[in-house]
């Protein structure tokens, strides 16, 4: 490691292989760029890959950006990191964090000890203090998941889906990342079904009613994934599996198919634990799922944590939740009756409708090994396989 003071500006330098960082700390003027650029390059020799740490950079000049402009044309493989907020502003406002991969340095935060109020299969929600709640994504490479649910979330408030929205990221305990949500005092559904606040025909018609205003909103075209398209590609790696027989398959395969590719927004992973209660308001949160699709979706995804995995495992739901199989249930149906109060003859069919979808997803955990206990898979296959040869000859279609 070797260090040269230039003017305002501070170059230290480590190597690994062939790859370079460079740490920076002060300025870069345009005073000093020249002698800043001369001593970057005489330790640029056999790096194949830069790594720019800007933590301790408090400015830098379009002499400087031109520096970072050079080296980028000669070395394709930089990235500059640990950017602090005001020189961010300066790459963002310049154009430059579309051309360069720019990382911004995050404050720190510990969430040991703190409450954990709402889990997804992506990350863990925790109540850090009175006003704020953080979620923590399971990917310790996850900044791009991150930016892309903040996205997904603004998408989803600007069209009136009530929705909490992240203000910051934060680095927190073992090099996760997490998003903070200003929720004063708020508490989820789960937390007021356990605390015995609310009952749960209460939080079931509060489901009902939020699902809906959920559903009959249609952004634009392209705006949000589509579910179709998930489930497609899912289904091809169910007949990779081959832990059906073809003939069964394709008779599945062939309903899901037929499922139109609909524009109605679907939150995705659906339940107690994903809403929260803010002065009298349900907000969504855990919008990484946000999607696009027919209403089956969601009650298919809806079926699994409150009945679907807990007909393998009873414990499932008392884990994840702290309730009892027959609570969940309950909770599920009674959602669903009101869902579906004003069209209550095509009550029984939807729910088929979301068992058959709800196990065409299980199939593919099954297939791909994720978010099933392996102990359990023989026994899922076979209670899904059960389900189709149940109900597919009941069914004429799976859309709602």
């Amino acid at each position: 490691m070797t260090t040269a003071q230039k003017d305002e500006c501070r170059i230290s330098y480590e190597t690994d292989g062939s790859k370079l960082t460079i740490i920076l700390d002060g300025q870069i003027s345009t005073a000093n760029a020249p002698n800043v650029e001369n001593e970057v390059k005489e330790h640029l020799d056999g790096a194949e890959s830069i790594v720019i740490d800007a933590k301790e950079l408090t400015y830098i000049s379009s002499a400087g950006l031109r520096i970072l402009l050079r080296l980028k044309k000669a070395h394709d493989d930089i990235t500059v990191i640990n950017v602090a907020p005001e020189v961010y502003d300066i790459f963002e406002v310049t154009g430059f964090t579309e051309m360069l991969n720019i990382r911004r340095a995050f404050r720190h935060l510990s969430v040991e000890g703190c409450e954990v109020i709402g889990e997804g299969a992506n990350g863990i929600v925790y109540r850090y203090d009175e006003d704020t709640i953080v979620k923590v994504f399971r990917n310790p490479d996850s900044l791009a998941e991150i930016e892309r649910e903040r996205e997904l979330a603004r998408t989803a408030f600007v069209l009136g889906v009530p929705t909490a929205i992240s203000y910051d990221i934060v680095q927190v305990d073992n090099g996760l990342y997490g998003s903070v949500f200003e929720l004063l005092n708020a508490k989820s559904y789960h937390r007021l079904l356990k605390e015995g606040t609310k009952t749960v025909d209460e939080i079931s018609q509060m489901s009902a009613e939020l699902l809906k205003i959920v559903h009959a909103t249609e952004p634009k075209p392209g705006a949000l994934p589509s579910r179709k398209q998930i489930s497609t590609r899912r289904m091809v790696k169910i007949k990779e599996a081959g832990i059906m027989p073809e003939e069964e398959f394709e008779r599945l395969n062939t309903m899901v198919d037929a499922i139109p590719d609909e524009t109605h927004m679907l939150h995705g992973d659906f339940h107690i634990k994903n809403v929260m209660i803010q002065n009298e308001e349900s907000l969504l949160i855990d919008m990484d799922t946000l999607c696009v699709g027919n209403t089956v979706y969601e009650l298919a995804g809806m079926y699994l944590p409150y009945i679907g995995f807990a007909k393998i495992d009873p414990e499932d739901t008392v884990k994840f939740f702290g309730l009892s199989p027959e609570v969940t249930e309950d909770l599920y149906n009674r959602i669903m009756t009101y869902y579906f109060a004003d069209r209550p003859e095509e009550l029984e069919n939807a729910k088929k409708k979301a068992i058959v979808l709800a196990c065409a997803r299980m199939m593919y955990y099954c297939a791909v090994m994720k978010h099933v206990n392996e102990n359990n898979r023989d026994a899922i296959i076979a209670m899904c396989r059960e389900n189709f040869n149940k109900l597919l000859p009941e069914l004429s279609e799976l859309a709602i």
